[in-house]
């Protein structure tokens, strides 16, 4: 439990949560980045008319997303765990605590559609 009595602290918790939320993005953008780079290296390749496989790049760039909505998710659980320990003097009135929550598993949510989309799909031309 907290005892500064400063919503200064919750502020601090939220930009901390936000700063996850742009780490987890960056994640899920390099991931997706490797990914396609497979198909980029297919296509400068000699031998275009072989059929494209799933390649490391494929694979390493899906762990790179599912990194980023896992980095997304956790970061919810540590800022709803610092939430219960503030007292109600240092969460401003109509001060909707959750809007950070809901982005993040909104990224999380978004990068598991893009994990599936990416593997259903596979690397294609």
């Amino acid at each position: 439990m907290s005892d500064l009595n400063d919503p200064r602290v919750l502020f601090a918790a939220e930009r901390t949560l936000l700063a996850w939320n742009r780490t987890s993005l960056t994640l899920m953008a390099f991931g997706f980045v490797i990914e396609r780079f497979g198909l980029f290296v297919h296509m400068l390749a000699d031998d275009r008319a072989a059929p494209l496989q799933r390649s490391h790049s494929f694979w390493i760039g899906l762990a790179f997303i599912a990194l980023g909505a896992l980095v997304s998710v956790s970061s919810v659980g540590q800022y709803r765990t610092l939430l219960r320990s503030l007292k109600p003097s240092e969460i401003p009135a109509d001060y909707r605590v959750n809007l950070g929550v809901y982005t993040n598993l909104a990224v999380a949510g978004l990068g598991v559609v893009l994990i599936a989309y990416l593997f259903l799909h596979g690397p294609a031309i």
